[in-house]
C-alpha cells in the first residue's frame, strides 16, 4: 500500500498541482452584474463591456481616453501637477498617507487625466476622471487640470470633453475643493461665449459636487447605460423623504426619460457617433469612418443636424 501512495497517487497529486499553477492569475473574470465568468482578453476586446448582458463595467481614466482617442498625436497635459496637503488634514488617516496609497494603487498622481489628440482626424481635448482614486473626488489638482485642457481647447479652438465618474469635491480640502466647482463652471463659460462645444459623458457613478458642477454644463450630456447619476445618493433620500424611491432611480435611463441628460450611447459607439455630431456643430467636414466603425455609428447619428435637433453652443 505504502508503495502505490509513493509511487503512484503523490505524484499524480504533484503533477496536478503543477498544471494549476501555470494558469496565470487574473486571466479571469466574473460580471459583477450577471456573474458570467469572461475571459479578460475577450473582455478587454469588447472595452470592459460584458459581451453576455452587456454591464459597463468601469476603467481607468488613461485606459478610457487610449480607447477614444486616435492613437497618433496624444499629448498629455497638466501631468506635472501634484496635490499638496495644505491644510494637515487627518481624519482616521493622514490626507498624505491617503494621497500616497491612491498613487500607489492608480500609478496616477491625482483623480483626472486629461489629453490633447484627435477623434477620428477631429482635433479635440479630452479627460476623464480616476474612480479608482480616492473615489474620483475633485480637488485643488483635478480643477486645475481640468481648467488648463479646457484653455488648451481654446487656444486650438476644438472641442473639450469629459468623462466624469466621481464622488464629489475631495473633504480632504475642505473650501479649496469647493472652489474648483466655481473654477470649472467659470471656465465653462468661456467656451460657451467662444462658440466651442462641451460634452459632458457621464459613466457610473456620478455624484455630488462633480454632478453639481461640469458634468451637468455639457451642451450635449450623454451617458453610458445604467449609470448612477445624482446629487446624492439614493439612500440617503429615501431616508430623507421617508419613501420608497421609483424602480431605476438615479439610473441613466430614468435621467434620459425625464429630460436630464440629452442621449444613452454604448462605450462601443463612442467614437463614430460623437465625431460625427462634433464635426456637426463645429461646422467641420464630416469625418471619414474606418470600415470597422463605421457598422456602430447608427443612421440617425449619421443625418446632419438641423436647427430643430442641434445641441445649443451659445446664447
Amino acid at each position: 500500500m505504502s508503495n502505490w501512495l509513493v509511487d503512484k497517487l503523490i505524484p499524480s497529486i504533484m503533477r496536478s498541482e503543477v498544471k494549476k499553477s501555470s494558469i496565470p492569475e487574473g486571466l479571469w473574470h466574473k460580471c459583477p452584474s450577471c456573474e458570467a465568468v469572461l475571459y479578460r482578453p475577450e473582455l478587454e476586446k469588447s472595452l470592459n463591456v460584458c459581451p453576455k448582458c452587456q454591464h459597463h463595467m468601469r476603467i481607468s481614466a488613461r485606459n478610457r481616453l487610449n480607447i477614444f482617442l486616435d492613437l497618433e498625436g496624444r499629448e498629455e497635459i497638466g501631468a506635472e501637477l501634484e496635490p499638496v496637503d495644505r491644510l494637515k488634514f487627518r481624519d482616521s488617516k493622514k490626507y498624505k498617507d491617503r494621497l500616497s496609497a491612491a498613487q500607489k494603487q492608480t500609478g496616477e498622481k491625482d483623480a483626472l487625466v486629461a489629453m490633447q489628440g484627435t477623434l477620428i482626424g477631429l482635433p479635440i481635448v479630452a479627460c476623464a476622471f480616476e474612480f479608482s482614486f480616492m473615489g474620483g473626488s475633485m480637488g485643488a489638482v483635478v480643477g486645475e487640470r481640468f481648467v488648463r485642457a479646457a484653455n488648451v481647447a481654446l487656444e486650438k479652438r476644438c472641442s473639450l470633453i469629459c468623462f466624469s465618474a466621481s464622488g464629489g469635491a475631495r473633504m480632504q480640502e475642505a473650501l479649496v475643493s469647493l472652489m474648483q466647482m466655481a473654477k470649472t463652471s467659470a471656465v465653462l463659460a468661456r467656451l460657451r461665449e467662444e462658440g466651442l462645444p462641451f460634452i459632458s459623458v457621464l459613466t457610473d457613478p456620478v455624484y455630488g459636487g462633480v454632478s453639481a458642477s461640469l458634468a451637468m454644463l455639457g451642451d450635449l450630456i450623454i451617458a453610458e447605460p445604467k449609470a448612477l447619476i445624482g446629487f446624492a445618493g439614493p439612500r440617503v433620500i429615501e431616508q430623507t423623504v421617508r419613501e420608497k424611491l421609483p424602480e431605476g432611480f438615479q439610473r441613466s435611463e430614468f435621467l434620459l426619460e425625464h429630460g436630464a441628460i440629452d442621449m444613452i450611447i454604448p462605450r462601443n459607439e463612442l467614437r463614430p457617433r460623437l465625431s460625427r455630431v462634433l464635426a456637426q456643430l463645429q461646422g467641420l467636414p464630416t469625418p471619414v469612418l474606418p470600415i470597422s466603425l463605421a457598422k456602430e455609428a447608427e443612421p440617425d447619428e449619421l443625418e446632419p443636424l438641423t436647427k430643430e435637433n442641434e445641441a445649443p453652443i451659445s446664447e
